[in-house]
């Protein structure tokens, strides 16, 4: 019997893992898991990343039409970041292209230590590269249990990876556990990461 509910439950966990919503915002496409309130993954391209807008002033925006996102509301008090998963600064070159990365479709709730320590550090990074080569960038979360404010699913660990256009070659794989440890598994193959997704990744 207890088999029976393990297997039950790992059914129902899949099964909403299944549903997902695409969202084309031209410079990325969010794959959108509604029962979770958070995108399973973001996809974009990105060359020559960087560039001079502020975001002194921006915050991410709840979207009225979609009122399955997470909202302000969810963060306030959580501990948790408001984590980029298409950087802001990869479309600083354009502040209209830049603002589109505000969306509650394009961040994961993120410690604050991997949000603003080692996420940043391969951001920029791979920002870097971006000026010599069309990368690219998947990356996304993989949950577990964990929620804040009304049941919005936090990620165990974050994930990246990077792909060379020109040579279809994968830069980096990046697998991140969302703690305060600041610390990455950069020599994951890609197989083994997708063993731990639970979901299909389409790019």
């Amino acid at each position: 019997m207890k088999r029976l509910f393990i297997l039950l439950a790992l059914f129902v966990s899949a099964s909403c893992l299944a549903q997902v919503t695409e969202i084309n915002e031209g410079i990325y496409q969010s794959y959108f898991n509604p029962a979770l309130k958070e995108p399973l993954y973001v996809v974009y391209q990105l060359y020559q990343g960087g560039g001079t807008c502020s975001r002194l002033k921006k915050h991410f925006r709840f979207t009225v039409t979609r009122p399955d996102t997470a909202t302000p509301k969810d963060y306030a008090g959580s501990g948790y970041d408001e984590g980029h998963l298409a950087d802001a600064e990869d479309f600083a070159s354009d502040c209209v292209k830049e603002a589109k990365t505000f969306e509650f479709f394009n961040c994961l709730p993120q410690t604050p230590r991997l949000n603003r320590g080692i996420w940043k550090t391969w951001e920029t990074k791979i920002r870097k590269d971006s000026q010599t080569k069309h990368l690219l960038v998947i990356c996304g979360g993989i949950y577990g249990n964990k929620t804040i404010g009304n049941n919005v699913a936090v990620p165990d660990k974050c994930w990246k990876i990077v792909i060379d256009k020109a040579s279809n070659k994968i830069l980096y794989c990046l697998l991140f556990p969302n703690d305060n440890s600041d610390s990455v598994n950069s020599t994951i193959s890609l197989d083994d990461l997708k063993k731990q997704l639970g979901y299909e990744l389409k790019y």
